[in-house]
């Protein structure tokens, strides 16, 4: 980090300078692309502080639920939207065009993998492309997706560039890794330090203004790739430890060990250890993703990271070890096969208590589980219809049937994928025939565990 006896160091760079006073004074207004899980809690956050904010998304539904005061997220109230929207602080647009009324764009845009698990940044250059159509003097851009180091400097810059304009002179770029931990109560846009880098000092104390407009506490490194490495070696560092717990998992259910025992026995020792808990596979933004885009960078400097790419295998490999206890539960209690089996999935959301399905192992669990001719349904409170999603098109529309423990009786098996709080595990014990657990749901709840079958 850089130097904290000067937080605070005058810019000498005119154009800079003006753009600060704006920032610090609240007069300036912050323009958000993409108003998904990262952008829109920004853009609440920024106008409850009174902050100027104009949104930006290519889906014109958000801009007119926006308008309305209307959610499209559960995690966030209507009644929270109206209060920013509808006095004026907070609009939102799907006209690129406008792009050039911020004084400050930040790019929460999805950075995905392709097929062959290579990072995918047509929406981040599209993005930028669309910015450097309109950029202007004095503006400040701040990438937040995640992405591998150098993105910044080695794409996003050039584009923007285009325009004619320069960097760190006619205007100014950060990367700023977004947090976001949907669903979590405890642990908010607000409350979460940002880590701000940039190549240059006025970059850097211009995006921190950004975040401390609304309260928020800044972590300033020395330049954007810095910034981009300390979000990939986050994400890393939980995409290893829960692979290595899911490799426990499977070592210590041979021996017939509870893994799930093992880890709430570790983490009362109060040094040395954190505890993480297996599970299904990786689902989310985040943890599936950025060790891949690691990985890809490394071979531009001929190096291989065989322990994150080990982690990632054992990671994905997790969905069909699910499907083949699943089977082999249903031969060894019913002498019966997977296939003609009619099977309930628990939960399609990659983590409990929210809405988000982007990467859920549930999806690949539906797909495996159907390939080997069972019928799968599914029930989830967060969500009632499965959207359209890029990797699982064959499953839009499918719909969430009804929580009946009666109805539940009838399937040969249920699979709790996703342990959403709320649901009655311990019913759900007595009533269903055979549970695959991958969760310790019943467990937690003080279920009957004769039919209950852990994965």
């Amino acid at each position: 980090m850089l130097d904290p006896s000067n937080p605070t160091p005058e810019i000498a760079n005119d154009v800079a300078a003006r753009l600060l006073q704006r920032l610090r004074t609240k007069q300036a207004t912050i323009g958000v692309i993409g108003l998904g899980y990262v952008g829109l809690p920004l853009c609440l956050t920024l106008a409850e502080a009174g902050v100027r904010v104009l949104g930006f998304d290519v889906d014109a539904s958000k801009p007119i639920a926006i308008a309305e005061g209307r959610t499209y997220l559960k995690q966030f109230s209507g009644e929270r939207i109206a209060a920013v929207s509808g006095n004026g602080v907070f609009s939102a647009t799907s006209d690129m065009s406008r792009l050039g009324e911020p004084d400050a764009i930040l790019i929460c845009v999805p950075t995905p993998l392709t097929k062959h698990l290579e990072p995918d940044l047509s929406f981040v250059t599209q993005t930028a492309e669309n910015i450097s159509e309109k950029l202007r003097h004095g503006q400040l851009v701040i990438l937040e997706s995640t992405t591998y180091p150098g993105t910044t400097q080695e794409v996003v810059k050039p584009i923007l560039e285009k325009s004619g304009l320069v960097n760190g002179v006619d205007f100014f770029l950060a990367f700023s890794p977004e947090r976001e931990d949907p669903g979590n109560q405890n642990h908010t846009t607000a409350t979460i330090p940002k880590v701000v880098g940039s190549d240059d000092e006025a970059g850097r104390l211009l995006a921190c203004a950004v975040y401390e407009s609304y309260g928020g506490k800044t972590v300033p490194v020395s330049s954007s790739s810095t910034a981009e490495a300390v979000k990939i070696t986050e994400n890393i560092f939980r995409a290893v430890n829960i692979a290595l717990v899911n490799e426990l998992k499977i070592v210590y259910g041979r021996m017939g060990i509870n893994i799930w025992e093992v880890v709430d026995a570790a983490k009362t020792k109060p040094f040395g250890y954190m505890p993480f808990y297996p599970g299904p596979g990786l689902g989310g933004h985040c943890i599936p993703i950025d060790p891949f885009y690691l990985t890809w960078k490394a071979k531009e400097y001929e190096l291989s990271t065989k322990f994150i790419e080990l982690a990632g295998q054992i990671n994905t490999l997790m969905p069909q070890h699910v499907v083949e206890t699943l089977a082999g539960a249903l031969d060894q209690r019913f002498k019966k096969a997977l296939n003609g089996s009619r099977i309930l999935i628990l939960g399609l959301a990659y983590k409990k208590n929210v809405d988000d399905l982007r990467e859920s192992p549930s999806l690949r669990l539906m797909e495996k589980i159907e390939a080997r001719g069972a019928e799968v349904e599914y029930f989830d409170p967060y969500i009632p219809v499965v959207p359209m999603t890029r990797e699982h098109s064959g499953l839009a529309g499918r719909e969430s049937v009804d929580w009946d423990l009666e109805a539940i009786s009838s399937y040969d098996a249920v699979l709790i994928a996703t342990d959403h709080d709320g649901l009655d595990y311990k019913g759900l014990s007595l009533a269903a025939r055979l549970i695959i657990d991958t969760r310790y749901a019943c467990a937690r709840a003080g279920g009957d565990l004769e039919r209950v079958v852990l994965a």
